[in-house]
């Protein structure tokens, strides 16, 4: 059974959400198209992590 192609840009904001949740830079974000949507993500994931959101608290904002 094939999978359904996912949305690219709901993608690169849930990988950048990690990234920001992680603590990660901001430097690793993809070039292209996709990356207005990881640095959005990323932006929302490191303020989850200054507010505390970490681990299992800050996953459940994410729609995999």
């Amino acid at each position: 059974m094939k999978r359904q192609k996912r949305d690219q840009q709901q993608r690169a904001f849930t990988r950048g959400y990690l990234a920001g949740a992680e603590r990660r830079s901001k430097d690793l974000a993809p070039a292209g198209s996709a990356h207005e949507s990881w640095m959005s993500g990323w932006r929302e994931g490191r303020s989850d992590n200054w507010d505390g959101m970490t681990g299992v608290s800050g996953i459940h904002k994410l729609t995999l």
